[in-house]
């Protein structure tokens, strides 16, 4: 049985991430859009396109399409029914629906980032912080360097040992984190 701690680390774990309220849901939004929420009986409700929504209904029959205006917008199970894997999937499938394109495919290229460096990226800042980055649209030092040291520590994933490495290598090449 899956949780609201989980389904919020879930969608918190996602760039540009708001929590919120709805109708007296927890909700959350992408740059204002809502993709996710949970019901006060304990269902969560994903936006997602209809040919995902059958996908969920196949794998959870506890599930129900959810419907606005006689319109199709997403699916709804009891949080209850599902396990943790497979939200985590709903909510990232629910996510790269309602978010800008540019940054559901940052962060699309950053979870099939190749092993070793990407771009001029360490290696040795280590994949979470190499994910972290690149979902935030950062993909080489030139880009760390338009950002603080304090900007990349509050990315999920990006720890003080990657900002230390990152630092180092931006120095090595004359440059330095925005001040």
């Amino acid at each position: 049985m899956t949780t609201v701690a989980q389904l919020r680390k879930a969608a918190l774990g996602l760039p540009e991430v708001e929590e919120g309220t709805h109708f007296g849901m927890v909700s959350f939004a992408v740059r204002g859009k809502g993709f996710a929420s949970v019901t006060k009986e304990g269902d969560v409700q994903v936006q997602l396109p209809d040919a995902a929504v059958d996908e969920a209904l196949a794998a959870h029959p506890s599930g129900e399409r959810l419907e606005r205006l006689g319109k199709p917008i997403g699916f709804r199970v009891p949080l209850k029914d599902i396990n943790g894997k497979d939200l985590n999937a709903l909510v990232y499938a629910s996510w790269a629906h309602r978010a800008p394109k540019r940054l559901a495919a940052a962060l699309a290229d950053a979870q099939i980032a190749a092993e070793g460096p990407v771009g001029d990226l360490p290696a040795t800042i280590g994949k979470p912080a190499t994910r972290a980055l690149l979902g935030a649209g950062i993909t080489g030092l030139e880009d760390v360097a338009r950002h603080s040291a304090a900007e990349l520590l509050a990315l999920h994933g990006v720890g003080p040992k990657a900002v230390r490495i990152l630092g180092e290598e931006l120095r090595a090449r004359g440059l330095d984190f925005q001040a």
